[in-house]
């Protein structure tokens, strides 16, 4: 936590500092906080869960294409509809 008592999300990474022998004589890490990123990478997720929620109940069939034509993906209504 930090002095005001709020939690950050820190990334850490760390290797062995090595001496002209070989030996461990320490550490060498860097820290970068992640806070900001992973509340974006949460919310993303949760905006990504919700369209497909939607995409996948609707009331309507929904398909998606690739650029050869082929159908890749649908929603329960297309596969309702087509028999898949």
């Amino acid at each position: 936590c930090t002095k005001t008592g709020e939690r950050r999300e820190i990334l850490l990474n760390a290797t062995a500092r090595r001496g002209p022998e070989g030996e461990i004589i320490g550490l060498v890490g860097v820290g970068q906080d992640v806070t900001e990123l992973n509340i974006q990478r949460r919310e993303s997720e949760r905006i990504a869960a919700d369209l497909a929620r939607l995409i996948d109940t609707a009331n309507a069939p929904i398909f998606g294409v690739n650029v050869q034509g082929c159908v890749q993906e649908w929603n329960r209504k297309a596969a309702e509809l087509s028999g898949w």
